[in-house]
């Protein structure tokens, strides 16, 4: 398996992950990568990246089966609203394809928010840095890598 920026950016830092490949299953939603995973939906985490009324852009990661609460990651950021980018402003900002955006690794380090559901396990799974590629961490050591702040964000 050829390594991602993800995974040397883990290595460089000493954080020990697992990579998942599941090109072959065609998985295309969080959803189905948690099943071709064969894992519980709730550990397997997906990376949206938004805009705040500043113009300043923010990551928030959260469960496969759940949706963002815009009020709640407005609130978060510290911002009077807040809504998702468009599917083509996220190559550019970030360096990363719909379904293959990680919160590791990003063009530019931007406040990251994960929901505290995550706190529950001791490992869950984030992208990659590619489509059909999984990472497995620890909720501790993402914080380390990315800065991140666990808070409630889903609906």
């Amino acid at each position: 398996m050829n390594k991602t920026n993800v995974m040397r950016l883990l290595e460089s830092q000493g954080i020990p992950y697992q990579p998942f490949d599941y090109t072959k299953s065609h998985a295309v939603s969080a959803d189905e990568v948690a099943k071709a995973l064969n894992e519980d939906p709730l550990k397997v985490f997906k990376t949206l990246v938004t805009v705040g009324k500043s113009r300043e852009h923010y990551v928030f990661v959260v469960p496969s089966t759940s949706e963002l609460d815009l009020k709640k990651a407005a609130k978060a950021s510290d911002e009077k609203n807040i809504e998702m980018i468009t599917q083509k402003e996220l190559l550019p900002l970030t360096g990363y394809i719909h379904g293959g955006c990680s919160p590791i690794g990003m063009k530019k380090k931007f406040l990251t928010f994960v929901d505290e559901s995550a706190l529950k396990f001791p490992k869950i799974y984030i992208s990659g840095g590619r489509v059909g590629l999984q990472v497995q961490v620890n909720p501790q050591d993402l914080e380390k890598i990315t800065g991140c702040q666990f808070t409630d964000l889903c609906l």
